[in-house]
Order: C-alpha cells, then sequence, then structure tokens
C-alpha cells in the first residue's frame, strides 16, 4: 500500500514515534505541539532519561493517515531532536455518518 498522503485521505493509521533528544525542560511540550496544533492527542507518551539523553515514545491507534508525514516532519524539527523513527501501519477507514 502506498504512503503517499494523497492517496492515504479518509485512511487511519495505528503510529508509534520513537526518538531520542537532548534532556531539557521543555523538550515534552515541544514534543506535544505538533499533534496539538492539529487537534490530536496521543494515546500514549513514555520517556525515560538516561544522562544528557531522554527517548520517548509518542503513540496514536487511529491517527488521520495523511497527518503522519505533517507531524513526523515537524518533530524531527525540534530543538534537540537527535534521531527520530515512525512506524505506522494503516488500520482502517474513516466511517461517515449519513446526515
Amino acid at each position: 500500500m502506498s504512503f503517499e498522503p494523497w492517496a492515504l485521505v479518509g485512511q487511519h493509521a495505528s503510529v508509534r514515534f520513537t526518538l531520542v533528544a537532548e534532556a531539557s525542560p521543555g523538550l515534552l511540550p515541544r514534543l506535544l505541539q505538533p499533534f496539538a496544533k492539529r487537534d490530536l492527542t496521543p494515546d500514549t507518551l513514555e520517556s525515560v532519561r538516561r544522562g544528557d539523553d531522554v527517548r520517548v515514545e509518542i503513540a496514536m491507534h487511529a491517527m488521520p493517515a495523511e497527518m503522519v508525514h505533517l507531524v513526523e516532519g515537524n518533530l524531527r524539527q525540534v530543538v534537540g531532536v537527535m534521531s527520530l523513527n515512525c512506524r505506522q501501519e494503516i488500520t482502517g477507514s474513516v466511517r461517515r455518518r449519513a446526515a
């Protein structure tokens, strides 16, 4: 299946972003901002500090698939992020109710 944004409209995906970043007091709010500005709430946020670095996992079970690449790009631009891995699986179509 194609993960091109235009092919994903109306689909939703299970997504897990795993990243390593420099530990700083404002890191976690900066990582949530790309979700908040799209009115998305992650299902899971886990962080573990190891020395000067923090490993963070952010997951959503039903994220609009066309937004995955946008959020991924924003997360890569957050100050302090050193690496980012994104795993996604298309899990279904958005069902719309008849009016």
